[in-house]
């Protein structure tokens, strides 16, 4: 069972959480005495204990916020996976005043990139801080919820016991508009190409693709839709002869791998089957894919956002956020042959 939270006793009450908040600290000015009444009956009635911590913060933060990424980002600099999350980190706390740190983790004997040393949280330098990273601890996103820091998460991480706040990006929609985008165009039978990875990023993108197959009565065959992962030899002579028109691969290094099994069998793309990926492609000429684009600076600055709300009222509840994925035209899709 959840510990209530001061909007539990404002909403109780049929107060703001300010009032509440006073009520509770002892700032009795101008707060009606059947209003300061009223508070109190319902912080009793629900076990209602105020944050420590979070009044400590509230009084003495010193504008600072952490970023924690739990796999290295230097020196890859501008081909990097999360450089453009970072450029909406830092352009947003500098519009909003606030200094950031960035917290790298190194010199663990293991090469894990840890938030606690020691028993340390060494994010405590910052009033809160914003986490990134595909290799994410979880037993240490667990500890942080459960010791009241204020932090939020970019990517959807599932922790049991603990509200994780995250922003995500919406695979599960901009999947189900990809292969509805496909449906519109004729294509009725797909193929799927799935990584060996169990990860929310991935599962959030398979979920979308199943629901838009069901939803609008496609045919999927492929090894890859029933959950198996990689691209045999067997499947690619299976996509060349069989009914297939279209397929979507998880990511580029799949995409590339059909496109490379279709020319040794005499195909092309898209004359022959249709293909989009499931993540930004590059810009080289002829290899251009249709794909799934993620606002990654746009997520660093709702990032930022979502942290400096709770930093500057602590007592807000962690709330989580989807944010929309584009879909790009490249050269890689069709009408079916």
């Amino acid at each position: 069972m959840k510990a209530p939270r001061q909007s539990d006793v404002a909403r109780l009450a049929g107060v703001s959480q300010s009032a509440v908040s006073r009520v509770v600290s002892g700032d009795l000015d101008r707060i009606p005495v059947q209003t300061q009444e009223r508070i109190r009956a319902v912080v009793k009635e629900l076990g209602y204990v105020p944050n420590a911590a979070a009044r400590n913060l509230r009084n003495k933060r010193n504008r600072l916020l952490g970023v924690h990424t739990f796999e290295a980002v230097f020196p890859h600099a501008r081909e990097d996976f999360y450089f453009d999350f970072l450029l909406g980190i830092e352009e947003r706390a500098e519009e909003l005043g606030y200094d950031l740190v960035l917290f790298t983790s190194t010199g663990t004997s293991d090469g894990r990139r840890r938030i606690y040393r020691e028993g340390t949280n060494r994010l405590n330098l910052a009033d809160g801080s914003v986490l990134l990273g595909a290799a994410t601890d979880r037993e240490e996103l667990a500890r942080l919820w459960h010791d009241g820091y204020l932090f939020v998460h970019i990517g959807r991480r599932e922790v049991a016991g603990a509200e994780i706040p995250c922003i995500v990006p919406d695979y599960v929609s901009a999947t189900d508009r990809l292969v509805r985008s496909l449906a519109e165009r004729g294509h009725r039978h797909f193929g799927y190409l799935r990584e060996a990875i169990e990860q929310e990023a991935y599962d959030d993108r398979r979920a979308g693709y199943r629901a838009a197959v069901e939803r609008l009565g496609l045919q999927d065959r492929s090894p890859g839709f029933r959950g198996v992962p990689g691209l045999s030899e067997e499947c690619l002579d299976e996509l060349a002869s069989g009914p297939e028109t279209a397929v979507i691969a998880e990511d580029i290094r799949l995409a590339e791998d059909l496109r490379a099994g279709l020319t040794a069998r005499g195909l092309s793309i898209p004359a022959d089957l249709s293909v989009a990926v499931l993540e930004q492609s590059g810009d080289e000429p002829g290899h251009r894919w249709d794909c799934l684009v993620i606002p990654r600076k746009q997520i660093g600055r709702i990032a930022i956002d979502a942290l400096v709300a709770r930093v500057e009222d602590p007592d807000l509840p962690p709330v989580s956020r989807l944010v929309a994925c584009d879909l790009v035209a490249g050269e890689t899709v069709a009408g079916p042959r």
